[in-house]
């Protein structure tokens, strides 16, 4: 069996302006970034604002396991699949993190015969978008030290300074440290530490932006820490938002890329879903809706974290009226969260199958909640048994919802079909918006309790002493009316990881509150989550190598 990486190679990837070509980009609304890779200009959604928009079909799924759930796969096989049946499908991605493709994933650009290309590139420095905000994450901090080292004009006290440096890379020594150290010439010591990149506040607001004065508005309004009388600091005190627009302004347009199949794909943004919105760019999504008639575009991990986030906070922020959801499910997933070990899954299990349902069935619920149609898709692995395959299909049946079995990994589009044929009936059928769970003007504990209990299933949510002050800080500055970007851990509905399935009875620790103003969002911190991951004991990097010829190897 080939490889993600030698399908990938040995495919055949049009010329980027024949892609671009198809989507009836002229060719000043896109630049070339080599052959295979270009950028999308960012007037091109002021020019098409008066043409309808394209149906958004939003791909979700259970809570990941180290099974592997495939939604990146599903998402780009089935905007093959449209395609195939004469539909035009715009596809509508994440970047990925260089942190998690050098640590346990070893790449996310989909995988077989669905996969957006050219992976290695994508996988690695793609067009510099991530590196941008990294830069400029560095520089607002560069400058923070630096007007405290120059006499603290705006008396921010460094005890309190919230803005942290980042890094592209899972690195678990640098989640806390002492920056300043060596004497006077050195600057002022404080404690620092660093986030992941994907974490930054920047990326969340590159994601959130609508074009580049509404970029630069949100950079200004940053809360970089507070005064010694616990006033905020922003970024416009330290008049500091024009240089950072000025890093980003490249980063903010969007990518063009294509799949396997030269599928059209925008592939812009990545924000974690763990610990921030987990939803591709505003901009990148809404121009693909005004490109295709079709958009096919995920959330990451499952419905508990991206599909949660993405209504409450991207759907609302970009007015995204969403068509359809499908929720991603494995048989061997499931098996896992029945309880049957990873070494076990290869054998057939009927009653761990069983159990894990009940896993799927509280995605089901929660996009039910948000009145949304969906369609399950049984993303298929080689060993999934009919037995089990036929028992899942059942079980929807019981329970009077739509499934597909898909085999894109394998057969490219053509093995989505039937998934396509079933989410365009449930487009064609819906009529109205989607049903947010809790309104802006809630409080916020309120705001959290009913993501807690309605999303999760908790019987209730537990605040620290630290959260309980933060919440009345907040409250006092007027950010009471944000929404809530909740981080947890992905691998259960709970805040603890080693909980899987669906457990009942639990209640959700909050850990600490942070503001991301510019974002325009409450940052929620559960449990253990961390905001900086680590490398795992074999990191996936220690497989890579790349050949004489330049060839690269064991990226997935």
């Amino acid at each position: 069996m080939k490889t993600d990486i030698e399908i990938a190679q040995e495919a055949k990837l049009e010329p980027i302006h024949k892609i671009a070509e198809n989507l009836n980009l002229s060719k000043d609304e896109w630049e070339p970034y080599g052959h295979t890779k270009a950028k999308i200009s960012n007037h091109l959604l002021h020019t098409l604002k008066d043409k309808p928009d394209g149906k958004v079909i939003l791909v979700t799924s259970i809570n990941p396991t180290p099974a592997g759930e495939g939604k990146s796969t599903v998402t780009v096989g089935l905007g093959q699949a449209l395609n195939q049946i004469g539909k035009r499908a715009v596809i509508a991605l994440r970047e990925p993190s260089l942190g998690p493709v050098m640590g346990i994933k070893g790449g996310a650009a989909g995988g077989g015969y669905s996969q957006v290309l050219p992976m290695e590139d994508i996988n690695l420095h793609f067009t510099g978008d991530l590196h941008a905000i990294t830069s400029a994450n560095n520089a607002l901090s560069a400058m923070i030290d630096n007007h405290i080292h120059r006499g603290n004009e705006l008396d921010l006290d460094p005890r309190r300074i919230e803005w942290k440096r980042v890094m592209d890379m899972n690195d678990r020594a640098l989640r806390q440290i002492i920056v300043g150290l060596g004497g006077p010439s050195k600057g002022v010591p404080r404690e620092d530490g660093f986030t992941i990149t994907v974490a930054s506040e920047i990326m969340a607001i590159l994601c959130l932006a609508t074009d580049i004065v509404d970029l630069k508005s949100r950079l200004a309004r940053i809360v970089i820490g507070y005064t010694y009388n616990e006033q905020p600091v922003t970024v416009s005190d330290l008049k500091a938002e024009g240089a950072l627009t000025l890093l980003l302004k490249d980063a903010l347009k969007p990518n063009l890329v294509q799949t396997i199949e030269n599928t059209p794909a925008i592939i812009h943004g990545g924000p974690f879903a763990n610990i921030a919105h987990g939803c591709n760019s505003i901009i990148a999504t809404k121009t693909a809706a005004k490109l295709g008639d079709y958009v096919v575009t995920e959330a990451g991990f499952g419905a508990d974290l991206g599909a949660e986030k993405y209504f409450h906070i991207k759907s609302r922020v970009g007015n995204i009226d969403t068509a359809a959801v499908v929720i991603v499910a494995t048989v061997r997933a499931l098996k896992m969260h029945g309880g049957l070990a990873k070494d076990k899954l290869a054998e057939e299990n009927l009653e761990a199958l069983k159990a894990g349902m009940k896993n799927l069935k509280k995605h089901m619920e929660t996009i039910e909640a948000f009145d949304v149609p969906f369609v399950v898709a049984i993303n298929k692995f080689p060993t999934d048994t009919e037995n089990e395959v036929h028992f899942i299909e059942n079980w929807c049946e019981e329970q009077h919802v739509e499934v597909a079995l898909t085999d894109v990994w394998a057969s490219g589009g053509s093995g989505g079909i039937q998934l396509a044929n079933k989410i365009i009936a449930k487009t064609e059928s819906r009529k109205k918006s989607f049903k947010p769970l809790y309104e802006l003007e809630d409080s916020i504990e309120e705001k959290i309790r009913k993501i807690a209990q309605t999303v999760y299933g908790a019987k209730d949510i537990e605040l620290s002493k630290h959260a309980s002050k933060q919440i009345k800080l907040f409250e006092k500055q007027g950010w009471n009316n944000l929404p809530i970007c909740m981080a947890k851990t992905q691998y259960s509905l709970s805040d603890d990881p080693a909980r899987v399935g669906r457990p009942e009875g639990f209640t959700i620790t909050i850990r600490e509150l942070r503001a991301s103003i510019g974002a325009g969002f409450i940052v929620v911190l559960t449990g253990d989550v961390l905001t900086m991951p680590g490398l795992p004991e074999k990191p996936a990097a220690l497989n890579m190598d790349v050949t004489a010829d330049g060839k690269v190897k064991g990226l997935f």
